[in-house]
């Protein structure tokens, strides 16, 4: 059976992910908690909004109510790389070559490796933003679709369109697809090569988390009573094919997924707080965690794929020992 080191902690649990392969929790209140020899707390914003790992792997970067932006690492301080007064930083993304973008309101910033850092501005508010995995592209999400930047150069930006609004974005790990999850219960995707449209849908709820199977050949994503998986392996993507179902629950919402770092597995995150694993090729399913206060909201595998680490809306936090 797997074991379970549970972490309580108070508040709503924004990501959590392995640094390092040391556990770490970022909380709304503005607090990362890390599990390394003991629980210690940085106090890293009035007020936490976004988070996503360095591309490094070394920190967390996080964004904030008070207009900051920070770095936080092994040794607990909360380096502010950014601060923008008065602006509530919304969507974070980091860039193979150590840039960095934030987004608050219509303005996007892309903050370069050596530290200086260009606004881009934008009709319509930045939902998402995303980098590329290979190259220096950046995808903002707005209303009625994408836009991507070359930040490098001043050339014009290419703008894909789709009606509605799309709140987050996604490249596929080969780079040649972009997906983005819609306000609507619904993604939608273009192939890059020739930005021909791919509809997902059929969703009961919005799409709030997903994550890319260990080769890219998968799409695992919540909103549904199962965890909905598109395949991706062929030059169409999705189109015309239907997604794999895993963990089926006529009870509970899948709220957060994450694909094994190795194997062609997904951890299932469920509203009413249960975690079962589930395997693509069979459909075998494994329970992890059985349940508790408040719905998954994020988890992450470490590099191995040894260790799962969760939190919850209602602060339940901790890691998953699958390997006991």
């Amino acid at each position: 059976m797997p074991t379970i080191a549970p972490l309580d902690l108070a508040g709503h649990c924004i990501d959590a992910r392995f640094i390092k392969d040391v556990p770490f929790f970022a909380l709304a209140d503005g607090t990362v908690h890390r599990l390394d020899n003991g629980h210690k707390i940085t106090e890293a914003h009035d007020g936490l909004l976004c988070a996503v790992p360095s591309f490094d792997g070394k920190s967390l970067l996080t964004g904030g109510e008070d207009g900051r932006i920070c770095a936080t690492g092994l040794n607990g301080q909360a380096v502010e790389l950014n601060i923008i007064p008065r602006k509530w930083m919304t969507a974070l993304a980091a860039a193979p070559n150590g840039a960095i973008a934030f987004a608050s309101g219509r303005s996007a910033w892309v903050r370069s490796a050596d530290g200086t850092v260009r606004e881009i501005l934008h009709e319509r508010s930045v939902e998402g933003i995303a980098f590329a995995p290979k190259g220096f592209r950046l995808a903002v999400a707005r209303y009625n679709g994408v836009t991507l930047h070359w930040p490098a150069t001043n050339g014009a930006p290419t703008e894909l369109e789709w009606k509605g609004a799309h709140v987050s974005v996604i490249f596929s790990q080969d780079n040649r697809f972009l997906v983005t999850s819609m306000q609507e219960n619904a993604l939608h995707g273009w192939r890059l090569e020739d930005n021909r449209h791919m509809r997902m849908t059929g969703y009961p709820n919005k799409v709030k988390s997903w994550s890319w199977s260990a080769k890219g050949k998968w799409l695992a994503t919540s909103g549904a009573p199962a965890a909905i998986i598109w395949p991706f392996a062929g030059k169409d993507g999705p189109m015309g094919k239907a997604p794999l179902e895993l963990g089926t629950r006529g009870d509970s919402l899948v709220t957060a997924v994450a694909c094994h770092p190795v194997e062609e597995i997904v951890a299932i995150g469920y509203s009413d707080g249960m975690i079962l694993v589930g395997r693509f090729g069979d459909q075998k399913e494994v329970l992890l965690r059985r349940g508790g206060k408040g719905a998954l909201s994020s988890m992450n595998w470490d590099t191995t794929g040894h260790r799962l680490v969760f939190g919850t809306e209602a602060g339940e936090c901790g890691v998953i020992d699958i390997t006991a």
